[in-house]
Order: structure tokens, then C-alpha cells, then sequence
């Protein structure tokens, strides 16, 4: 489980970027719900904690792709890949992310950085 921040500090409507190999997105919406997911758009290499959130909705900021928070499938093109999803624990009132093992979708031209690599 990797911490991410205290529930108390992130506000309902707002976004968390965590730094992990890739970053990871975690997202406090209106109805008290927090998911994680990839922060990256399948679509272009762009912050999807930047976007806009609306209900369990994502809008990467930069084309207008729209990811689910629960499935992380695309909801909007242009993306066509979804984002990977991350299961959210919350104990003594910190948010923690267990990242999903799955490989990430990346968009064209980015790439992991070698463990190690900064």
C-alpha cells in the first residue's frame, strides 16, 4: 500500500497526484467517494488530476477523452484506451492506493522510467 495523503486534505470535487511509476490520480468526488487511476491520458501524455471532475467522471484537460472513475473505461473520445484503476484503502483517516498489477496503458511515446531512474 503506497500513502497517499489524509482524507481531510483533499477536499470533495478534488484531485491528488501522486507520484508513482506511472503517476497515479486520486479523486475525493462530491458524493464522499475517493478512487485512484492512472494519472496519465491513454490518448496524450496529459494529467488527468488537471481535469475535471463531475460526478464519477473524469475530463482529461487537454482533447475532452472522459474516463469512469469505478471501471476507468473511456466514457468520451478521443482516447480509446481506458486508464488503469487502483483499489483505495482509507485507515486512520490517511488514503492509501494499492496499485493494480496490470500493465498501464500509456499513451504513444511515453514510457516507464527504469527502477531507480529519476
Amino acid at each position: 500500500m503506497i500513502p497517499a495523503c489524509p482524507l481531510r486534505s483533499l477536499p470533495r470535487g478534488e484531485a491528488f497526484r501522486l507520484d508513482a511509476e506511472p503517476p497515479i490520480a486520486v479523486f475525493h468526488t462530491e458524493d464522499g467517494q475517493v478512487y485512484a487511476i492512472d494519472d496519465t491520458c491513454t490518448h496524450q501524455d496529459a494529467s488527468l488530476a488537471d481535469g475535471w471532475l463531475e460526478g464519477c467522471e473524469v475530463e482529461c484537460p487537454l482533447h475532452a477523452s472522459k474516463f469512469d472513475l469505478r471501471t476507468g473505461q473511456v466514457d468520451a473520445p478521443p482516447a480509446k484506451l481506458p486508464v488503469r484503476t487502483h483499489r483505495v484503502v482509507i485507515e486512520d483517516g490517511t488514503i492509501f492506493v494499492i496499485p493494480s498489477e496490470a500493465p498501464a496503458n500509456l499513451p504513444p511515446g511515453v514510457c516507464l522510467r527504469p527502477q531507480g531512474v529519476a
